[in-house]
């Protein structure tokens, strides 16, 4: 059987505080077993709970404002100008 985590194995794992594991634990948010007036984590499980987070990031690093359609304010904003 997979060892079990506690809160504040989970929140350095993902670098947060352990208030917020409780919070995400309270809202359903992340994968958690409770055990009478203890939650418990199975490493697997937030492991494919953080996968299932990932985002692709973009192919490149500057946002193309003409086809976001920006004005001319925005565009100076963005260092782009004409």
């Amino acid at each position: 059987m997979e060892e079990l985590l506690d809160v504040k194995q989970v929140a350095k794992m993902l670098g947060v505080k352990p208030s917020t594991i409780y919070q995400w634990t309270h809202q359903g948010y992340i994968p958690h077993v409770k055990l009478n007036n203890l939650v418990r984590f199975r490493g697997s499980k937030v492991l494919e709970w953080v996968e299932q987070k990932s985002v692709a990031g973009r192919k490149t690093r500057k946002v193309d404002v003409e086809k976001l359609g920006v004005g001319q304010a925005e565009k100076k904003q963005y260092g782009r100008t004409g």
